[in-house]
């Protein structure tokens, strides 16, 4: 295709409304390319153990929703396209009831291990339905991810930690518990169909998960002696999944020494430094990447802008390496938003719009996953939300969905992110209120720009470059009234057009 210059085309009407706005030029190069964009996921926690058994009609939609690559009859399309799903593996703190020390049932899970030492795969079943749901409707990506180990081989019996200062399982079970998540990884594959391609063992290490939910603290030492016993484990096995470390709290736990739980910290040079005691990337099954969550640094901006560039800089430092944000939700309290109340509106969407824009254009994640994909709490914490009754309810979409959709269902696994040029791209300023745009080249030769227009009123963008080989572009908008909304605008022309306020729009140029 050459040095093309590809500019930035956008839904509106042109030369009479290009007077009332600034003019914003871009230029896309799609020679230059960054990094491989592999995926885009949600997770099956909490509500999935109860919305998996729901009226058929309640679960087909939620999961048309997440997963769906189909288009209604306008061109518009009936789900984000999900192109990978996360399987929580339970510890089994559901049988316990009230003595499991967590007091919101939601957040007990059911486990497989049985007392015994025997397994019940029926376990797990809402869960299980929305893998399957995933997998029917053309998800290729699974990662299965564990909280706590299971409570028959933790210290105190539980699925959460006692005083939060170390592991809640000992040395002594390590092996134990690299033998479960084999037996979980070959059952799945064997008997359900789905090939788990990653193995997370260890979620969010640093907080002290002393109840409210299942989860173990470990510091540096005991996730580098467990992740060597699991991987001794996967090889002996042949278990093909790959393990996913380190799935921090919060970014900036992979990138320097935190005061508190500084053993818990510094996690890349940790594990990846050659000359570490717990150096771990010679380990056959550790994937070649870091996993963290973009907690807590999102606001203000300076810092949202900053603690992703020192992603960056370590990825320049470890070329070998590449990073997932693989969780979030909105936990912040500040100027801008709270985390209380649900979110199903466009200042939601937004706030996490300008999120993914900056894990994926300063950071270069690889990947993109929210937390919970449906969630019964009064809280942003949910793409679906729904009452939270465990046989049945209503369901609620929300704007956020549709938004992770403008990249999900669009950015398609193994595309690369390529040069964007624009007025003062990476200024705070332009971060905090302006137009962001970012571009991405799928296999199959199609180019895929995302705008978020973050402000009070709509936005001109000019091209002018030459659009020959495109034979057509369309246009998917998300805003207050339009859910993906879809428009053929065509071929391609020079010109001035517009993106409407407060809106998320991605255009799709193609060849044929």
């Amino acid at each position: 295709m050459g040095n093309l210059l590809l500019g930035m085309l956008v839904l509106g009407m042109c030369c009479n409304l290009a007077a009332q706005n600034s003019i914003l030029k871009v230029d896309i190069d799609t020679d230059v390319e960054f990094q491989t964009i592999h995926n885009f996921a949600a997770s099956d926690a909490w509500a999935a153990q109860f919305t998996g058994l729901w009226p058929d009609g309640k679960r087909r939609q939620m999961a048309d929703w997440l997963f769906s690559t189909e288009t209604d009859k306008t061109g518009s399309p009936k789900g984000i396209g999900l192109t990978a799903w996360r399987f929580n593996i339970g510890a089994g703190s559901f049988d316990q009831g009230d003595h499991s020390g967590i007091k919101d049932p939601w957040r007990r899970t059911e486990g497989f291990l049985q007392s015994n030492g025997s397994y019940d795969w029926q376990k797990q079943a809402g869960q299980q339905w929305f893998l399957k749901a995933a997998k029917e409707r053309g998800v290729e990506q699974f990662i299965a991810f564990v909280n706590s180990p299971p409570i028959q081989l933790t210290k105190n019996g539980k699925g959460h930690s006692e005083d939060g200062l170390a592991a809640n399982i000992s040395h002594a079970n390590y092996a134990a518990y690299a033998n479960f998540l084999a037996d979980v990884w070959l059952h799945f594959r064997d008997s359900v169909g789905v090939d788990f391609d990653y193995m997370s063992p260890f979620n969010e290490p640093q907080w002290e998960w002393k109840g409210g939910q299942e989860g173990s603290p470990w510091n540096n030492k005991e996730l580098a002696a467990a992740t060597r016993v699991i991987d001794s484990v996967f090889r002996a096995e042949n278990i093909a999944a790959q393990l996913e470390i380190t799935e921090a709290g919060a970014i900036d736990y992979l990138t320097g020494t935190k005061k508190k739980h500084n053993n818990r910290s510094d996690q890349i040079e940790t594990f990846f430094s050659p000359s570490s005691p717990d150096y771990l990337r010679n380990l056959t099954t550790l994937a070649p990447k870091v996993a963290a969550h973009s907690y807590f640094t999102t606001w203000p901006v300076e810092k949202l802008k900053r603690e992703r560039e020192r992603i960056a800089e370590k990825l320049a430092k470890y070329p070998s390496l590449e990073y997932w944000m693989s969780e979030y939700c909105i936990l912040e309290n500040n100027e801008e938003i709270k985390g209380k109340g649900r979110g199903l509106g466009m200042q939601t969407a937004l706030y996490v719009a300008r999120l993914i824009h900056a894990d994926l254009t300063i950071a270069n994640a690889s990947a993109w996953h929210w937390w919970l994909a449906m969630s019964p709490y009064d809280f942003k914490d949910g793409l679906i939300y729904h009452d939270k009754n465990t046989d049945d309810g209503a369901i609620y979409d929300s704007k956020l969905l549709w938004t992770l959709g403008n990249y999900s269902r669009f950015i398609r696994p193994e595309a690369s992110r390529i040069s964007v040029s624009y007025a003062n791209r990476d200024a705070t300023e332009t971060l905090r209120n302006g137009v962001l745009v970012s571009a991405y080249k799928n296999k199959d030769g199609s180019i895929v720009v995302v705008a978020i227009n973050q402000k009070e009123e709509a936005a001109d963008l000019e091209f002018n470059s030459d659009f020959r080989f495109f034979a057509r572009v369309m246009s998917y908008v998300t805003d207050a009234g339009q859910n993906l909304k879809s428009k053929v605008l065509g071929k391609p022309k020079k010109g001035i057009f517009t993106v409407g306020k407060k809106s998320i729009t991605t255009f799709i140029f193609q060849s044929k």
